[in-house]
C-alpha cells in the first residue's frame, strides 16, 4: 500500500509537544484519570482491578451497550469499537471501497477521509464548500456529480475545520439521494454533541439510513484523545461482519484499561459535554472580540457546532508563512490550510481548551510585530 504523508500530523510532529500555546488543537479540554474516576463511585477500586488481558475484538459489551445511548436505532451488537477514529475510517475504505470505485468526500476535510480512498485506488471527487457560502453543502451539485462508479459519500457533520452544521432538512436530502442510488454513506460525527445550540443536533447517519456508517470517538467531544477509543455503528448486518475481520489484521483488539475508562466517561457524557460547552462558549466570546477588531486582516464566521473554525487571512496573505512565523516567533501554532490540500488563506484554530485567551493575548502580540 502506496499512501501520501499524513500533512496534519507531520506539521503537528514539528510544533505540536514544543509550542506552549496551542491556538489550533482540534479537541476539547482533556481530564486526569483521577478526575474522571471520581465521577463514579467505586469507580477507582475497579479500575484498579481491572484485567489486562485480552479483550472482545469488536469491544467490550458494557462499552458497546453505552455507546448505544448516542443512538436512537442502533443496538450492541451494531457498534464496533476500535483504537481511535483512524482506524475506523481506515477500515472502511479498505472494506467497502475497490479499485476504480468513484467516492465523493465532503471538503475540506481531515485527509484521511479522502486518501485512504485514493490508495485503494479509488477515484475520488471533493465536494467543496467555501466561506462565501458560509460552507454551505450543495445538494445539486452533488446530484450531478454522481457517475455510474459512485459507491460511497463522505460527510462530516459537524465539520472539521469549519464548524459547519447543516440543516436537519439537508441531511435528509443526501440520504435520499445516496438511497436512490444505492450507496453508501460515511458520516464523520466525531463532533457530534457539540452543537452550539443542541437544538441543531442532527440525528446520526446510522439512525437514519440504512447504509449509512456513523464514526464517533472519545477525543473531540469528550476531550479524551488519550484513551484511542473510536467506534463504528451500522445497520448493515453484511458490513459490520466484514468490518470486524478486517480488523484482525490491524488492532485485533482495544486496550482493557481505555475500554474501561470510555464507559466511565459515556455514563457521565452529559457532565463532560456541559463542561466542555461552557469552555467553547466562553471562548467564542473571546474569538468574536478578537476577529471584530481585526476586520482589515481576517474574514471571520462564527462557527454553529465543533471546536474548530477556519479564518480567512485577508489581501492574499499566505496562512502557511504566517502560520509558521507564529509558532517559530512566538510559540502560537495555529494549523495552515495547505495541510487540507486547501489552498493557502485559511488557517484552523480550536477553541475548546482553557487557556485560550492565553493564547491569543500571544497572537495578538505576534500581529503587533508584524505591523511594527
Amino acid at each position: 500500500m502506496k499512501i501520501r504523508p499524513f500533512q496534519i500530523e507531520r506539521f503537528y510532529a514539528q510544533y505540536e509537544f514544543s509550542a506552549p500555546y496551542l491556538l489550533s488543537q482540534s479537541d476539547c479540554e482533556a481530564m486526569s484519570i483521577g478526575d474522571l474516576l471520581a465521577m463514579e463511585p467505586g469507580a477507582a477500586d475497579r479500575f484498579h482491578a481491572q484485567w489486562l488481558g485480552y479483550t472482545e475484538s469488536q469491544g467490550s459489551p458494557d462499552l458497546r451497550q453505552a455507546i448505544t445511548a448516542l443512538y436512537t436505532t442502533i443496538q450492541s451488537n451494531d457498534v464496533l469499537v476500535f483504537t481511535g477514529a483512524e482506524e475506523g475510517i481506515f477500515t472502511f475504505m479498505n472494506v467497502a471501497l475497490d479499485a476504480g470505485d468513484h467516492v465523493i468526500v465532503h471538503a475540506p476535510s481531515y485527509q484521511s477521509l479522502h486518501e485512504i480512498a485514493r490508495s485503494v485506488g479509488c477515484e475520488v471527487t471533493d465536494w467543496v464548500t467555501t466561506d462565501e457560502s458560509n460552507w454551505e453543502l450543495d445538494v445539486e451539485w452533488l446530484t450531478a456529480n454522481i457517475r455510474p462508479n459512485t459507491k460511497a459519500i463522505v460527510v462530516n457533520c459537524p465539520h472539521n475545520p469549519t464548524g459547519y452544521l447543516m440543516s436537519a432538512e439537508k441531511q435528509m436530502q443526501i440520504v435520499e439521494i445516496a438511497r436512490q442510488h444505492g450507496l453508501w454513506l460515511f458520516s464523520d460525527e466525531v463532533y457530534r454533541g457539540l452543537e452550539h445550540n443542541p437544538a441543531d443536533r442532527l440525528p446520526a447517519g446510522c439512525d437514519v439510513y440504512e447504509k449509512a456508517v456513523s464514526l464517533g470517538v472519545m477525543s473531540k467531544t469528550y476531550g479524551l484523545a488519550g484513551l484511542r477509543i473510536g467506534w463504528l455503528a451500522t445497520r448493515d448486518r453484511e458490513l459490520y461482519k466484514q468490518l470486524a475481520a478486517f480488523k484482525d489484521y490491524t488492532t485485533i483488539c482495544n486496550s482493557a484499561p481505555s475500554e474501561f475508562l470510555s464507559i466511565v466517561a459515556l455514563w457521565h457524557r452529559e457532565e463532560i459535554v456541559a463542561r466542555n460547552m461552557k469552555i467553547i462558549h466562553a471562548n467564542l466570546d473571546l474569538l468574536d472580540l478578537f476577529f471584530a477588531q481585526l476586520k482589515d486582516v481576517f474574514v471571520w464566521q462564527r462557527p454553529k457546532a465543533s471546536s474548530t473554525a477556519f479564518p480567512r487571512l485577508r489581501d492574499g496573505i499566505s496562512a502557511e508563512a504566517f502560520c509558521r512565523s507564529a509558532v517559530e516567533k512566538q510559540g502560537v501554532l495555529l494549523l495552515p490550510s495547505v495541510n487540507y490540500d486547501y489552498g493557502d488563506s485559511h488557517f484552523r484554530i480550536g477553541y475548546g481548551r482553557k487557556n485560550m485567551a492565553e493564547s491569543l493575548e500571544q497572537l495578538e502580540i505576534f500581529l503587533e510585530t508584524l505591523v511594527g
